[in-house]
């Protein structure tokens, strides 16, 4: 049980306060979610790019990131693997699988599969006297698919369903409580728009992508009527791409991000006394997301992440991608630059990337630091043209 408290530990400070600052310096006040694994990126090139991605160019891992994007792949047929070791700074055996694919139905239709699964390793569970009672392997998974189409040469809509499963305990007991897996089912709702541009004398793709993502039911791990929010987030983003000649390609990608959850508000004796009450119903609580923090609409900004990426092709077969990402301090403080690169060779893409704390703060510390991601991609519609 020690080992599970660590590690849930480690996982809100990962999400949520890496900064090592006194909570009345700075009034820290993040927000925090059931099953946050949905929201880590899992593929190489976007987590070598500052986690951007909701307008990036469309491939097999557009599941994640805008499942509208599908509608524009070039390939007839695609699929990524990734895998993801997980903070490893803190506990060895957590990491993160991700499988996806998308199949072209014609030129404007498209559907997309996804399956991730966590795992937080091997946990021994012990009594209050320390005595082991059992061991188990928490896990969390989650099953989606996704169905896009082109309404027009230039814009597409997504629409997304998914099956979510989190057990942390097997069935243990805590403080006499019965423990029960958490559940949920969710949906995204995404929009991608493309169009060819001139500037500078350059031709360019311009891209916009919006997603908001994990529109679903609240979980509970006990027979009670406590319920936790899952990370219902909307992610807004433009991208740019132009190539300079018959080997060079260049990219540039900003993302905005923001959890459609209820901010916490400021209590005293469990009496509020700053922003709104948090226990509402899921629509209520999107709506509300905008307008309840205690520090106002100050605090309502604050709470945008913001990613940068870039990506680099040379003769469409090797690519080289780095990136950043930044959190307000008060809201989790996460910041970190981003590296990777990429082969192509044939219908085959190996990607890689690795990240870096970029925090500047006295004895701050990032257990997301020295995360690396591993990704395979195939174009089967490459490997048929090839045969």
């Amino acid at each position: 049980m020690k080992k599970l408290i660590g590690i849930l530990s480690g996982l809100l400070m990962a999400f949520n306060s890496f900064a090592q600052i006194e909570y009345s310096e700075l009034s820290l006040n993040t927000i925090t979610t059931a099953v946050p694994f949905l929201l880590i990126a899992p593929d190489s090139r976007s987590g070598a790019m500052g986690d951007v991605g909701v307008a990036t160019s469309p491939d097999a891992n557009s599941m994640h990131w805008n499942p509208a994007k599908l509608a524009f792949t070039s390939e007839d047929i695609g699929a990524s693997i990734s895998y993801v070791p997980w903070l490893r700074a803190l506990v060895p055996d957590i990491n993160l699988s991700y499988i996806t694919g998308y199949k072209k139905l014609d030129d404007n239709q498209a559907v997309g599969l996804e399956m991730r699964y966590f795992s937080l390793g091997d946990i021994t569970f012990t009594d209050i006297v320390g005595t082991t009672i059992g061991q188990y392997k928490p896990h969390e998974f989650a099953l989606g698919g996704s169905y896009a189409r082109k309404l027009s040469d230039q814009f597409s809509l997504a629409i997304s369903a998914r099956y979510i499963y989190s057990n942390l305990t097997g069935g243990q007991s805590a403080g006499g409580i019965e423990t029960v897996a958490g559940q949920s089912i969710a949906s995204d709702l995404a929009g991608f728009y493309t169009k060819p541009v001139r500037m500078g004398g350059q031709d360019m793709d311009l891209a916009v992508g919006l997603n908001i993502s994990n529109i679903g039911s609240k979980v509970s791990y006990t027979e009670t009527s406590i319920r936790d929010f899952i990370p219902i987030n909307m992610r807004l983003g433009t991208a740019l791409g132009a190539d300079i000649d018959d080997y060079n390609k260049i990219s540039l990608a900003i993302d905005m991000n923001k959890l459609l959850v209820p901010t916490p508000p400021i209590t005293d004796n469990g009496e509020i006394v700053s922003g709104k009450d948090s226990d509402v119903g899921v629509v209520s609580g999107i709506f509300q997301s905008f307008g309840d923090a205690p520090g106002g609409y100050k605090e309502e900004f604050r709470e945008i992440n913001y990613s940068v990426g870039s990506e680099y092709w040379y003769n469409d077969q090797f690519a080289i991608r780095a990136g950043y990402f930044f959190e307000h301090d008060t809201k989790g403080g996460r910041k970190f630059f981003t590296f990777g690169s990429g082969v192509k060779y044939s219908a085959f893409i190996l990607d890689f990337s690795y990240l870096v704390n970029a925090s500047t703060d006295a004895g701050a510390t990032n257990p997301l630091a020295n995360t690396m991601r591993f990704s395979m991609t195939w174009n089967f519609g490459a490997m048929k043209e090839m045969n």
